[in-house]
């Protein structure tokens, strides 16, 4: 008998203990997923190629959409493509734009078993015509529900803000405001009306794992306030516990905002 076939019923039991740990009312309503380390994943587990290492990734990130809805959070953001992959060779994107296709495929079903709407953000002017076309016709077969899945595609969180600057401009404009008053329309709420996700709540835990402690521009407006769980495990080996322990340690913070 291997090892993980002996480790199995202990981690179902320590998952059972994380989960009856968790107070419902300290859960984060929002939370955003940064899911890094594919390749690295790859290469370690020593995979025939990046595209199973992808596939691997993309089953992991409907098995974490399961776990999240089954525990109560309202909306999910995922990270699923940078503006900064889209340098990487085509060798590599190609493959990954396959599986993201298969991928927006699914969401509808899982979306509706579980009631979310679906929306992608980001620069979706940078991605092929036939990924863009996957995307919008996934928004459009769930376009309502009472939770919310974000998928983050050509997605960085500096030109979201430059956006966000570029419409509030444009509407002052329309609306007949003067150079001169502009300056003094241009405020945090005003600024934060034309973010991507202006309807929803801030982003209240990051994820990120793989290893990497920072950002790398997620989410840069919406986690002014949020924690962050960086976890060692590439993304396709995360488990259910790593996620019950980063909603454990953020139920365990003490959240002052500033104060």
């Amino acid at each position: 008998m291997t090892q993980s076939v002996v480790s199995r019923p202990l981690y179902r039991l320590y998952e059972r203990h994380l989960e009856r740990g968790l107070d419902s009312a300290r859960l984060p309503r929002h939370i955003g997923v940064i899911l890094d380390g594919h390749r690295r994943y790859a290469r370690t587990q020593r995979l025939p190629d990046y595209a199973a290492s992808y596939r691997e990734g993309m089953a992991k990130f409907e098995q974490f959409i399961e776990w999240s809805q089954k525990i109560g959070i309202e909306t999910v953001t995922g990270w699923v493509l940078s503006p900064q992959n889209m340098t990487r060779p085509e060798s590599e994107l190609l493959p990954y734009f396959e599986v993201l296709k298969d991928l927006f495929l699914r969401l509808p079903a899982l979306a509706d078993h579980y009631d979310l709407s679906l929306r992608v953000i980001g620069s979706l002017d940078l991605l092929p015509d036939d990924l863009v076309r996957a995307a919008k016709e996934m928004e459009a077969a769930r376009s309502t529900g009472t939770r919310q899945l974000n998928i983050a595609m050509g997605y960085g969180g500096q030109q979201e803000i430059v956006d966000a600057a570029r419409e509030l401009m444009s509407d002052l404009l329309r609306a007949g405001i003067t150079p001169e008053e502009i300056p003094s329309k241009v405020t945090r709420d005003s600024l934060a009306a034309h973010m991507y996700l202006s309807d929803l709540p801030d982003a209240e835990l990051i994820i990120r794992t793989s290893g990497e402690s920072r950002l790398s521009g997620f989410l840069l407006w919406q986690s002014a306030y949020a924690e962050f769980s960086f976890v060692d495990v590439h993304w396709p080996a995360f488990r259910r516990v790593d996620f019950l322990r980063s909603l454990r340690d953020f139920a365990q913070r003490d959240r002052r905002f500033g104060q």
